[in-house]
């Protein structure tokens, strides 16, 4: 037994004391260092103590850091990695590293970085991200950073930041972000506005400048004049007819979003019908109804036909088209969003009496619609039902699809100006 324990004692002494053949190993001012700078190393190599508290690998040519990279080395204070030709740092490469306190990925080609992977960084205190190729940084990246004081992103290429991506980050003391190909638009006032009030430390404010759009090139960030900027917003609206008229099978649906928003909103459908989801990226359709290039459609005309004036058209509605049909609307300042739910009813169904009485009851109240230049509009958020009455006789009649809802109703909608009634109540 005595014997076992010699061999046992021998062993983790070993592991202890193991240090890659390419690296300089050994205590420094109480510290447990690893030295890996200037070897030409191409990968991180195996091998390390367990109890490492200082890993350098700087002025190598490490292409990558893939997942599991460092877990051998738990205990991880300060790793440096500076001067590499790194472009990919993979999730799990830096989530084992729960102790570390500095991290130095500075001069690299770093594009595609795993940002998941600092949310377990929470002792972080220094960061040196600058001179790589970084083009986006999530809004909450840092968000588990409460103990960092340092940040340098400089000499990226950085053209916006998330509202609000410094927020987390209470202990921050220094920023460093110059030398970024900013976008100056609507999306980067909020940062203009925190620079400027923040007590954090930002050097080289001279050098964070506008690259686009081309008309504010070169202009300091400090310097950029006010730009009217507002969050958008969305109508869903409908075009009715003449109160108690029916329709036949094989109508045209017309909805339509009516965006504001600075920059333009874009805007996107999603719709919810029986046979499942369609989405939408507005327009899918020229002036003409046909699907524009590069759209994938059954046929050149599409079952939704969105517009870019924001009209969705429905030819020949049925059963199959009944559902929930949402316009979102979406700048750098966020978005919103208008729903609508559409159903088919016959008359002598069961329920749709019910429903009528329902409708009318909620009329005779004041509640339920309003009429404004012959559109119908919800009341309120709850008012988002839209009961649509059919004949029970005759064959279908579909209408074509024009260029969309204007104030001039194109050919293509005669039959719903006409005949189509849309009734709005409070859903159950």
């Amino acid at each position: 037994m005595q014997e076992l324990r010699l061999l046992c004692w021998v062993v983790l002494v070993g592991l202890v004391q193991a240090c890659p053949e390419s690296c300089d190993c050994g205590e420094k001012y109480g510290f447990q260092i690893a030295d890996c700078a200037y070897r030409d190393l191409e990968a991180v190599p195996p091998g390390f103590p367990a109890n490492v508290t200082t890993l350098s690998l700087s002025a190598n040519r490490l292409p990558s850091l893939p997942e599991g990279a460092f877990r051998e080395v738990p205990l991880l204070q300060s790793l440096w990695l500076a001067h590499n030709e790194i472009r990919r740092v993979a999730a799990g490469a830096l989530a084992p590293l729960g102790q570390l306190k500095s991290l130095d990925l500075s001069h690299n080609l770093i594009s595609d970085f795993a940002w998941s992977d600092l949310s377990n960084l929470s002792a972080l205190q220094l960061l040196k991200m600058d001179s790589n190729e970084l083009t986006f940084i999530p809004r909450d990246a840092f968000r588990s950073l409460r103990a960092l004081r340092s940040l340098q992103l400089n000499h990226n290429r950085l053209h916006t930041l998330a509202e609000g991506t410094f927020a987390p980050l209470t202990a921050l003391s220094h920023l460093q972000i110059n030398d970024n190909p900013f976008d100056c638009t609507c999306g980067i006032v909020w940062f203009k506005t925190w620079a400027l009030t923040t007590a954090v430390s930002i050097p080289e404010q001279d050098n964070i400048t506008c690259t686009s759009p081309h008309v504010l090139k070169g202009t300091r960030l400090n310097r950029l004049l006010p730009l009217p900027c507002s969050a958008p917003s969305v109508q869903l609206t409908y075009q009715p007819s003449q109160d108690g008229a029916e329709l036949r099978p094989g109508f045209v649906l017309a909805l339509h979003c009516d965006v504001d928003g600075q920059p333009a909103p874009q805007v996107h459908w999603h719709i919810q019908t029986p046979g499942g989801t369609v989405e939408i990226a507005s327009p899918n359709v020229g002036a003409d109804g046909r699907a524009l290039p590069g759209v994938l459609a059954a046929s050149s005309r599409p079952r939704f036909q969105a517009f870019a004036n924001g009209s969705l058209l429905i030819p020949d509605f049925g059963k199959l088209e009944e559902g929930t049909y949402s316009c979102l609307a979406t700048n750098e300042l966020g978005s919103a969003e208008g729903s609508v739910n559409v159903a088919l009813a016959t008359p002598g169904e069961g329920g749709e009496d019910a429903l009528g009485r329902r409708f009318h009851g909620k009329a005779a109240e004041g509640k339920g619609c309003y009429t404004v230049d012959n559109e119908v509009q919800p009341s309120g958020p709850e008012d988002n039902v839209v009961i649509i009455y059919l004949s029970r006789t005759g064959g279908p009649e579909a209408a074509a699809a024009g260029g969309g809802v204007s104030e001039k109703q194109p050919p293509g909608l005669l039959l719903l100006g006409q005949s189509l009634l849309l009734l709005f109540f409070t859903a159950f």
